[in-house]
């Protein structure tokens, strides 16, 4: 079985610390070098339910997109849930690794993932990284459809691929708008609209899109259609994408690591309930007790 050590040079090359953001915190979080590995788990986010999910399969490293100590800290006491995850986890002799923003531009990355899964083309990066000679790394991706279809078949087709959550699918346009072209962003996206705009794009899928930027954006110039899915149902697919690289990695090496990827719905919204009775905005109103 390889070291700790190894198995993170073998991530590391994958998606390198130095291509995150400047402000993100990605790497080791806990772990012994020297330690043996054989058996990874792929998940989300660094809540309590994977650690606890990782002692129960007897992983001995966690690989997450997202970070557990974003902000920095002073302290990992048990008193708070931050560090009752890094004693958990410390306990049971299970390390913790980190690729964020690394894997977000790398290249396959977290976007690439996304578009596999909702069987798109992908073209070239939407943001490209300067300081790829190929043009291959970058944020987000543009992509083609092999046929075209309508705005809300394309929807539909988005909330049958990803993973299943509370908040589903919605999206903004005209459900018959022909789509061809779609650009997509595993994760926050509404800081991409002018690129989007600029790509000529038929579409946008990301997440996490609020009401004023989208407001203020379609205020401003016309942008393609909307489609907003979960956080973390467009960045699960990286799992799976992230796990057979590292199968193929110990396949080439001899490692015979046992790779998993967690289907644990760690996003934190949990149900939804539609808002009605419809209303019809378009008729005059008036307010209770006000004369008509």
């Amino acid at each position: 079985m390889p070291r700790l050590s190894e198995v993170i040079a073998a991530l590391d090359a994958l998606w390198p610390p130095e291509r995150a953001e400047s402000w993100d915190a990605v790497g080791t979080v806990c772990g012994d070098p020297d330690t043996e590995v054989n058996r990874v788990l792929f998940a989300v986010d660094p809540v309590q339910e994977i650690a606890d999910e990782a002692v129960a399969l007897g992983a001995d490293l966690i690989v997450t997109h997202h970070p557990l100590y974003l902000r920095g800290t002073t302290t990992v006491a048990a008193t708070h849930f931050k560090g009752r995850v890094v004693h958990t986890l410390i306990r049971n002799g299970i390390a913790l690794h980190v690729a964020h923003t690394n894997a977000d531009t790398a290249d396959p990355g977290v976007s690439d993932a996304l578009a596999g899964a909702l069987d798109l083309r992908v073209v070239r990066p939407l943001v490209p990284d300067p300081s790829d000679p190929e043009g291959r790394r970058g944020l987000g991706r543009i992509c083609e459809l092999d046929h075209p279809e309508s705005l809300r078949d394309f929807a539909a087709r988005a909330a049958k691929r990803l993973p299943h959550t509370a908040q589903g699918i919605r999206f903004a346009g005209d459900p018959d708008a022909t789509v061809t072209t779609v650009a997509v962003s595993g994760g926050s996206g509404d800081s991409l609209f002018e690129q989007v705009r600029a790509a000529g794009v038929d579409a946008f899928l990301t997440a996490d899109l609020r009401h004023h930027p989208v407001s203020e954006a379609r205020e401003s110039a016309p942008l393609p259609a909307l489609i907003d899915a979960a956080h973390w149902a467009t960045e699960w697919p990286w799992c799976e994408q992230a796990a057979a690289q590292l199968e193929t990695i110990s396949d080439r090496e001899g490692w015979n690591l046992r790779v998993h990827v967690s289907h644990t719905v760690t996003d934190p919204w949990t149900a939804q309930l539609s808002s009605g009775p419809a209303t019809d905005f378009s008729a005059p109103f008036s307010s209770p007790g006000a004369p008509n």
